[in-house]
């Protein structure tokens, strides 16, 4: 028999639809509240994700922005950087040829005083051309010492540039490529095909650096870059005033020299054309002191037949006979007459002696005047020799380039000479080409003299230390050849 189903009770069916429908409504209430909530949070999130994705994309934007204005400030300092590299550079193949030229004044005034030293007898002098000769190597070595000294320090200044150029130039490439990963992280978008998801995307790298340390590095680099361009630009200022008072003060010591030289030239050739005039009067002397020898002979020649004749009187006369044999007057004056004879004969013939002795003294003054005339022909044609030699030096500037014109001044139009120099330059300024009479103008000797010691205490206070750190082995051997090594350190 089949079960019986249990019955309920009416009041069981009200509460049990009453408990469904209120069950039903409240899990629909509950519901619509999520719903709504969720919709709510689904707005606020987007929104947040939205505001966040615009800030950062802001965020990115400002950083690109400062990432470009350090870029155009390392690019420009870069930029100038590569210019005062090349400056500089160039500052320093001058100087370096402007060292290569003073080979040639270095070689002319060591010609100079070996050629001076071909000089004989009594014109080997310690004279003031081989004084100022002897000077110009040393001003010459000094400039060398000090041009080498501006070469050194443009060639480390140059390696610094270099190393501020490559950190600038990293600072540069690093800054390029994180501007192109950040303008690629800014041009993302929710659509773009090239987003996945990254494992552990927010680690922290191994040497990050936070923002001040990335501006501090970057604004070192700059601030190092102008620093070591600011030392280079002092640098190259230095080297054109070096370059500048080297050219004067070896210009000035030329016309010292040349100066020096021409009044030499003056001296010798006013004792040569001396020496000349006492040689043409001595011969002269000398012609007319044989012709009164040869009268003196001739004098003496005459006196012999008047002393035949009176001597042949007074023997024949002995022949007298007898009584006739008398010491008369005419006996007396033939012995005066014989006695007179010898004693114009004996006055003649010392008179010839020292006639004699006189023209024997006067060809030994002639001889000695030829000879000494011989020196100083011989001396004149050196110094001229030296003179032609240096006209090498106004055919060459002083930065190695060969001037236009082999006569031709170094062109003024670089530079002027700086007013310490210019007056001792001016008073020394004596054309080769001028006539021996310049050297007897109206000049004052004592303001010469002035001026000479002026430049020369000008170079000397310019170059000493230089000179004494560094000693020219080409001087040393000049000194050496010319074995006054000791004379010259103590002169």
């Amino acid at each position: 028999m089949a079960a019986t189903l249990p019955r309920y009770a009416v009041s069981d069916w009200h509460t049990s639809n009453k408990l469904i429908r209120t069950n039903a409504e409240r899990l629909r209430d509950g519901s619509h509240t999520i719903r709504q909530e969720a919709r709510k949070l689904g707005n606020q999130t987007e929104n947040q994700t939205r505001w966040t994705q615009h800030d950062t994309d802001t965020k990115l934007e400002k950083r690109i922005d400062d990432i470009n204005l350090w870029k155009e400030s390392i690019e420009k300092c870069l930029n100038d950087t590569d210019i005062e590299i090349a400056a500089l550079q160039k500052e320093k193949e001058r100087t370096e040829r402007a060292l290569d030229a003073k080979k040639v004044p270095l070689d002319v005034a060591i010609e100079c005083l070996m050629l001076r030293e071909n000089r004989v007898s009594i014109d080997l002098v310690r004279d003031e051309v081989e004084n100022q000769l002897h000077k110009e190597v040393e001003v010459i070595e000094g400039i060398k010492a000090l041009l080498q000294q501006k070469i050194t320090e443009a060639f480390e200044q140059l390696c610094l540039l270099q190393e501020a150029r490559h950190q600038l130039h990293c600072d540069l490439t690093d800054k390029l490529g994180a501007l192109e990963i950040d303008g690629h992280c800014h041009q993302l978008n929710n659509g773009s095909s090239d987003i996945n998801f990254q494992v552990d995307p927010t680690r922290t790298l191994k040497g990050s650096v936070t923002p001040e340390t990335w501006d501090s590095y970057s604004q070192y680099n700059k601030l190092r870059g102008e620093a070591e361009m600011k030392a280079s630009q002092r640098l190259r200022e230095a080297i054109f005033a070096t370059l500048e008072k080297t050219k004067n003060d070896l210009e000035a010591q030329r016309r010292a020299t040349e100066y020096a030289y021409r009044k030499r030239i003056h001296e010798s050739e006013q004792a040569k054309n001396e020496l000349e005039w006492q040689q043409k009067n001595t011969k002269i002397e000398i012609a007319a002191m044989e012709g009164d020898i040869q009268t003196l002979k001739e004098a003496i020649d005459a006196k012999m037949a008047p002393m035949m004749v009176a001597q042949t009187r007074l023997e024949n006369r002995t022949h007298r006979p007898n009584v006739e044999l008398c010491r008369d007057i005419p006996q007396y004056q033939l012995c005066h007459e014989v006695g007179e004879i010898e004693g114009s004969i004996k006055a003649l013939m010392e008179k010839l002696r020292v006639a004699e002795n006189a023209l024997d003294n006067l060809l030994q003054d002639l001889a000695r005047i030829e000879e000494d005339l011989a020196v100083k022909t011989k001396s004149l044609s050196l110094e001229n020799e030296c003179i032609q030699t240096r006209a090498k030096l106004t055919s060459v500037r002083h930065d190695g380039i060969a001037c236009e014109s082999m006569g031709a001044e170094p062109a003024a139009a670089e530079t002027a000479e700086p007013e310490s120099l210019a007056a001792p330059v001016a008073d020394l300024d004596l054309n080769a080409s001028a006539p021996r009479s310049a050297l007897k103008s109206t000049r004052s000797p004592s303001r010469t003299a002035k001026n000479l010691a002026f430049a020369d205490n000008t170079l000397a206070t310019t170059y000493g230390a230089a000179f004494d750190d560094q000693t020219s082995v080409r001087g040393a051997d000049l000194d050496r050849t010319l074995g006054r090594k000791s004379e010259i350190h103590c002169a």
